[in-house]
């Protein structure tokens, strides 16, 4: 990219070492954005992100955090700071999905499945709010899923926890929007992540058969609209959620 439009800009991507957030890191820096890779437990592969980072000229953050807890999330952003300056853009990717039928579901299973993926999307958001508000400026993108707004029975736990982070992307964009933060939100479907790859053979041959676009999708392709809706292409749009699922998920 020859313009370079986030110069200057900080962000930070949880889980930012692979699949989707990796993909989104590496976009956002290839235009200018210092970048906070979070990491829980991978180390490896998050240092290997901010390596190719550097390599666009720009900086980059190695940090560990489980977003599922309030206080790793307030150190988590407390230590992007620290290394990069004020926090202009949050990009939640951090979250999991263990497939079980729902007359399998354990208490466990969908404690924890709430813990990552709704109550870490609480916490970081409320990790980097006040800051966004105070400035006049923030740009967050929240990561759902189509599982969030269709029936899910082999993912009853998964399809709950991002049908949350739907709504809570909705009400706080309203809270916000006067500040100038704006909070949109991507349901992607089937993308050959490692965490798609989990899944049963056959649950990926329906997916398959029930997209139009007879693919799955890409990383990259989810980091374009994490672009886009981070930057001021997309000024008048907040509370939004945009499908990327070849067609699997139309909405009216």
């Amino acid at each position: 990219m020859n313009e370079r439009i986030f110069s200057g800009k900080n962000v930070l991507v949880t889980g930012g070492g692979r699949g989707i957030g990796r993909a989104a890191a590496l976009r956002l820096a290839s235009e200018g954005a210092n970048v906070a890779v979070n990491y829980v437990s991978r180390r490896e592969e998050a240092e290997s992100a901010a390596a190719e980072i550097e390599v666009l000229g720009v900086k980059a953050a190695v940090l560990q955090a489980d977003v599922s807890v309030r206080e790793e999330a307030q150190r988590l952003a407390a230590e992007t700071r620290a290394a990069l300056g004020p926090i202009d853009m949050l990009v939640h990717s951090a979250g999991i999905c263990v497939n079980e039928p729902v007359d399998e579901v354990t208490w466990e299973v969908w404690q924890r499945t709430f813990e990552v993926n709704v109550h870490g999307t609480f916490h970081m958001i409320y990790a980097v709010k006040d800051e966004m508000i105070e400035r006049g400026f923030g740009r967050i993108v929240t990561l759902a899923s189509i599982a969030g707004l269709r029936p899910r029975p082999l993912l009853a736990h998964y399809a709950a926890s991002k049908a949350a982070v739907i709504s809570m992307t909705q009400s706080l964009s309203a809270a916000w929007g006067q500040h100038n933060v704006r909070i949109n939100c991507i349901a992607p479907g089937l993308i050959d992540t490692e965490m798609a790859r989990d899944l049963p053979r056959e649950s990926w041959e329906k997916c398959l058969a029930e997209t139009p676009m007879g693919r799955v999708g890409e990383a990259e392709e989810i980091a374009n609209l994490v672009r886009f809706l981070v930057s001021e292409e997309s000024s008048f749009m907040t509370g939004q959620t945009l499908v990327a699922s070849g067609g699997r998920v139309l909405l009216p």
